[in-house]
Parts: C-alpha cells; structure tokens; sequence
C-alpha cells in the first residue's frame, strides 16, 4: 500500500515547521518534506521528526536572488561559488537533521556541464552522510526557462554523470504538462526515480480533482514495486490544509 507524505512547503504553512510537522502527523501522512527550512534550526527539527516519528524526505537548495527572478543556481555558468554554497548548506543541514534527500535546484537557462559539474560536488559532498541527491523535472509554463523539463534529460544526465546517489523527483503534476503517460514514464524510469509527487493537474490543488485519475496511478506505481513515499506537493483549495484531506482517506480506502 503506498505512503503518503506530506509537503510542508504548501501544506499547513500558516504553522511553524515544527508544528506542521505535528500536525501531518496527526492527519495521518507518513512521512514529510519540504522547501526551505532553514530558519529552523537542526537540533529543533531533528527533535520534532523524533517526537513524532516521522522521516523527513526532502529540502530544497536556496533559489538564489528570487526578486532578480531566480529559481535555482546549479546549472547557472558563473555562479558556481553560489551554487556550492547552496549546496553546503542544504546538504550538511540535511546530515544533521536526518532529511534523506536534497533537491538541487537548476535554475533557468543554464549550462549542461555546468550543472554536471555541481551535480557531482552536490553528490560527493552527501555520501559519506547517506544523503541523496535527486533532480527534477519542472514545467516550461509555471518556470519558463527552467533548465530540465523532461524525464528523459533528467535521465540522461545521471546516466552522464554516473553518481549512484543521484535520482529523479517525478513529479506527476509537471511530467503530465510536459509529456502525460505518467504510468509507462514512470515504469521505464523506476531505477532511476527517487521520489514521486502528485497535485492536480492543471490547478495544483489536491489530488482528488483534474484531469488526471491520480489514485489509480499510484495504485500502478505500487504494482511496479515502488517502494518510496508519494510526495503531497499540492496548494490547499481553502486555507484549511485540514478541510481538503478527504483525498488522503479515499486513496487509503481505495487502495492507493
């Protein structure tokens, strides 16, 4: 039966991580992630995911200059001094909080060796803390530019750069607005996938909406043998993150 965890990047943000933690837990998620935690110290968010058990899978590098229109650094020629500061930071926060995986951020209209080049300082620099690295593929509407936006590019950069802590996050609500056939995308791609997502598509509000049947491709994906987490990287409909989680309870009874 797939697990569910919780994106605290859009989900209960109206809380302070630590208690969004909390309350995922108390919603029934299994696991959570998030964006950018970096106001919260390690000890504290370490403590919290103890306290309620909950592993914490994933954090974003730092975006850049977000007012200048960044949306990541690694791919970018000429900051590469700031991409591998992001990198320190996300990676060594991750080793002391125990989060599992970093999301390299890219950037827009980057460089293929630049992004290589810091995608292997990002992998070199986790392994010997058992992080992983995981790139995604993100939509050309909602990040025109965006260095990668393809399945298949994410693939072939890892093939390239040949770190076996380096994955894809597939995330459903982008692949299906670049490319659709989710379930066979994500079936050629399993050894590569590290994390999967999934918000409606085109609102990225939750799952249970859209022209995307959601709960019957994670109910494929757990047939494939995925044996990770199903991320919940949604906007809320309302502003109670609470009174949109029917979706939760009717994918669990449905199977998903």
């Amino acid at each position: 039966m797939a697990r569910y965890s919780a994106n605290l990047g859009f989900l209960w943000t109206e809380l302070s991580l630590v208690d969004a933690v909390r309350a995922a837990r108390a919603a029934g998620f299994d696991a959570v992630e998030c964006h950018w935690p970096y106001t919260t110290t390690t000890e504290d968010l370490r403590a919290v995911l103890d306290e309620t058990g909950l592993p914490m899978l994933g954090l974003n590098t730092v975006r850049g200059n977000v007012d200048k229109g960044d949306f990541g650094l690694a791919a970018l020629p000429g900051r590469e001094d700031e991409a591998r500061a992001a990198i320190r930071q996300a990676v060594d926060y991750a080793a002391e909080a125990g989060v599992a995986n970093v999301h390299v951020m890219a950037g827009k209209n980057g460089s293929r060796k630049t992004f290589l080049d810091n995608l292997a300082y990002a992998a070199d620099r986790a392994a010997p803390s058992n992080v992983s690295i995981l790139i995604e593929p993100i939509n050309q509407r909602d990040a025109p530019g965006y260095f990668i936006s393809i399945v298949e590019e994410a693939r072939m950069l890892i093939e390239e750069l040949d770190r076996p802590n380096v994955k894809i996050m597939f995330d459903c609500y982008h692949t299906q607005i670049m490319q659709g056939d989710l379930v066979r995308r994500i079936e050629a791609h399993l050894p590569w996938i590290g994390h999967i997502q999934i918000a409606a598509v085109p609102s990225r509000q939750e799952p249970d909406e859209g022209e995307v049947a959601l709960d019957r491709v994670i109910r494929a994906v757990d047939a494939m043998g995925f044996d990770g987490f199903i991320g919940a990287e949604y906007r809320p409909r309302g502003n109670d993150t609470e009174a949109g989680l029917g979706w939760l309870r009717a994918f669990r009874d449905g199977g998903a």
